[in-house]
């Protein structure tokens, strides 16, 4: 049974920075995209930003890619997301979830997640 854990989650004054980390377990991981997804209050829940394990690809769907940066420790089955320059929009609850399928690309089909982590910025 695949275990996927989001840590790091809390509040930060805008223009701040925040590091999630997810660390899945249960299977091998080494051909997965992983990924992580934000749930703002009121609204869907979108993909914020996936890494391929296979080739360290990585996929930022929305203009978070210049605030936001996947990276990811193959040994440890974690990936990270260190988030800066927090605006109050970016208030939501973080998932980390975890695709064996590395062909889908861009990153679709997410099966296993976690319950996801709290991120609230001030302004």
């Amino acid at each position: 049974q695949v275990h996927v854990v989001e840590s790091g989650g809390g509040l930060v004054q805008a223009g701040g920075s925040l590091r999630l980390s997810c660390v899945a377990s249960g299977r091998t991981f080494s051909r997965d995209v992983m990924a992580w997804f934000r749930q703002p209050p009121g609204k869907e829940r979108e993909l914020v930003a996936a890494l391929r394990w296979s080739d360290s690809a990585t996929y930022y769907p929305h203009t978070e890619k210049g605030r936001f940066t996947i990276s990811g420790d193959s040994a440890k089955n974690m990936v990270n997301l260190q988030m800066s320059s927090l605006k109050p929009e970016d208030t939501a609850v973080y998932y980390c979830a975890t695709n064996p399928y590395e062909d889908s690309w861009p990153p679709w089909g997410f099966a296993s997640w976690g319950q996801g982590t709290q991120v609230t910025v001030s302004s």
